[in-house]
């Protein structure tokens, strides 16, 4: 397919509420529909919830097998470049792709782009396409509100308790959301129903991915062994925390600089670990800006990578808050705080 021009980014449109600033594909009340997620995918969300699960249990293990293999013959470039790059890789599949892209429509590119992110995201093992921006939409339609699956400020628990129900409990307990409510405009779209179900394939791609390359660059099992280590148990591992780091850290610690009608903060940590995630009050006061970083000093690997694929095609009608707007939010926040 022939690239397209690149274009410069445009202005966010002007949105009555913040929270629940959606895509085209609105979120129809909790009544108005009954769960058929089963007749979309049928037996595919059980297993994919499992290997999410599996997911959870697995990277420990493997660190511990990594760090008894390293014993004595320490850690590899080649180990450490195949982590780097499978975490950068998946990464952005997760942050550009099924975030920015699949979620919140912050961009427009074409359709190899598409299912290449699609791919990618899978790749991470945190759900498959469907599920992981179901699951999203609906965190933004009630954030830290009852409906929220992983709020760590709703319920009577202690406070540590909440933070672990909402850093991976909530994986645990959540009933699958319904899909033709929160996700319709990705179900009617064939290439990613055809990704979605073959969510199982493109985990077992990501862990191929670095186990041969591991073999080939060091022409030897033991390599292999690390390779899958490194680039897929434990990059699956750290993904993992790291994105659910958004969801608990996050809710929790930081500053509040934008209105958004929630508890939603800027963590610099997170900030970099997330690729340009953990600026979670701007995004929640801005769902459907591409851009997150929105300070100079914000440092946005997500950002960056998008407006890169702007110049070559790749992207296009790229949305960003206008400075009116963004002033308009400071002010509030600075009025309520």
């Amino acid at each position: 397919m022939p690239l397209t021009a690149p274009t410069a980014p445009t202005a966010e449109p002007e949105h009555q509420q913040n929270t629940n600033d959606l895509p085209d594909a609105t979120v129809a009340p909790l009544e108005s529909h009954t769960n058929s997620s089963e007749d979309i995918s049928p037996p595919l969300h059980r297993g994919a919830r499992m290997i999410v699960l599996l997911s959870v249990v697995s990277p420990p293990l493997a660190l511990i097998a990594a760090m008894w293999l390293a014993w004595g013959n320490g850690f590899s470039p080649i180990d450490l470049a195949l982590f780097a790059g499978m975490y950068l890789l998946c990464g952005l599949g997760i942050t550009v792709g099924l975030h920015r892209y699949f979620t919140h429509k912050s961009f427009d590119c074409p359709r190899w782009v598409k299912c290449g992110l699609g791919i990618t995201a899978s790749m991470s093992c945190q759900g498959d396409l469907f599920w992981w921006c179901a699951v999203h939409r609906q965190h933004h339609q009630h954030s830290d509100e009852e409906h929220d699956p992983h709020s760590p400020n709703i319920g009577s628990d202690s406070r540590i308790k909440r933070f672990l129900y909402s850093h991976f409990g909530w994986l645990f307990d959540i009933e699958q959301p319904d899909l033709e409510r929160y996700v319709p405009d990705l179900i009617s779209d064939k290439d990613l129903r055809f990704i979605n179900r073959l969510f199982p394939l493109w985990v077992a791609l990501g862990l191929a991915i670095p186990t041969v390359l591991g073999g080939v660059i060091t022409g030897t099992w033991a390599g292999a062994l690390t390779g899958l280590l490194w680039g897929g148990i434990i990059r699956i591992g750290l993904e993992h925390h790291v994105t659910w780091s958004v969801n608990s850290v996050c809710h929790i610690w930081g500053k509040q600089p934008y209105e958004s009608r929630d508890h939603s903060r800027n963590n610099p940590i997170v900030g970099v670990l997330a690729l340009g995630e953990g600026w979670h009050n701007n995004h929640h006061a801005f769902p459907t800006s591409a851009r997150h970083g929105l300070a100079w000093w914000q440092f946005d690997a997500t950002w960056v990578a998008i407006r890169l694929m702007s110049f070559v095609g790749m992207a296009k009608n790229i949305k960003t808050p206008t400075n009116e707007r963004m002033d308009r939010s400071r002010k509030v926040a600075s009025e309520r705080s």
